[in-house]
């Protein structure tokens, strides 16, 4: 086993899941599944190391819910394609719905991903039971922190251990006391991740992504969402800061709920504020509906 495959097994020891590699759309895709229940489909954000980036929370999830976890096409362990583009997305997910049987899911997409899909949603709510939008730039008017900028560059040219440590000083509120959680998992977490970024496709990926899903959705099409949706923010947000969400909130009539200690990063930060805040949703539409 090759070194950056240790490291994602070692983010994901001790995880009650199995994993499968599906065609998905085309696309050879790696999909993590655990748990039993309503269908809880989780969309990693524009980050290298794909879907193991949920591991800290998973097992807690896996109590309640039937947890899905893919790598979208280009990072982690999945194929990549010429472009992850709004159509290309949308074949895929919508793939990855019906074979893993996700019918209605709740849907948490994360940063970039949220962007894309608030996109889907737009286009086939109708497949979605929640959609719950993490930290995603693309719901507001959003213009690329010049810090954040200069952190990814340096780490997109460079992925090494300082410059992962830079990005990430950034992305969180407190790295060192996030790093306190689990130092093992955290560290295979910065091994695996470095090692993705070091493949050409995956940069070709994160261009693409940080280039298309930066860009604001245009008001007049996210108010075409239907899907009953809730905003999940940390309140300390440097990359995507909680103003945007206040400001989709307050247009769009989305419930907001903001993790408290948190930066970008709520379900490392605070994992166990990011599972309680995903049972507010959850209670949150449920009365909603009566």
């Amino acid at each position: 086993m090759t070194a950056p495959a240790t490291a994602r097994r070692r983010m994901l020891t001790g995880l009650p899941i199995t994993e499968r590699r599906l065609d998905v759309g085309g696309v050879a895709t790696s999909v993590l599944e655990a748990g039993e229940g309503p269908v809880l489909v989780l969309l990693h954000g524009g980050i290298e190391c794909g879907g193991a980036y949920w591991a800290p929370v998973i097992a807690r999830l896996a109590e309640r819910y039937r947890v899905v976890v893919p790598d979208v096409p280009g990072l982690g362990e999945s194929a990549p394609v010429e472009r992850l583009d709004v159509e290309t997305f949308t074949t895929w997910i919508g793939d990855l719905l019906a074979q893993t049987h996700a019918s209605q899911p709740t849907l948490v997409a994360h940063s970039l991903l949220g962007s894309l899909a608030t996109r889907y949603a737009v286009r086939h709510g109708d497949a979605l039971g929640k959609l719950v939008i993490y930290g995603a730039p693309g719901v507001g008017p959003y213009r690329m922190p010049a810090r954040l900028r200069y952190v990814a560059i340096r780490f997109g040219i460079r992925p090494t251990a300082r410059n992962a440590e830079r990005f990430d000083r950034f992305a969180m509120l407190d790295l060192d006391a996030t790093r306190k959680h689990d130092p093992p998992w955290f560290e295979a977490f910065d091994e695996y991740t470095r090692s993705r970024a070091g493949v050409a496709h995956v940069k070709r990926t994160m261009r693409q992504l940080i280039g298309a899903q930066t860009r604001p959705i245009p008001d007049e099409e996210t108010a075409r969402v239907t899907t009953s949706t809730t905003l999940l923010w940390g309140r300390h947000d440097r990359m995507v800061p909680l103003r945007i969400a206040k400001r989709a909130a307050g247009m769009f009539g989305w419930p907001l709920h903001v993790v408290e200690d948190a930066a970008h990063a709520p379900h490392l930060e605070q994992p166990d504020a990011f599972v309680q805040a995903l049972a507010a949703v959850d209670a949150a539409v449920t009365e909603r509906r009566r």
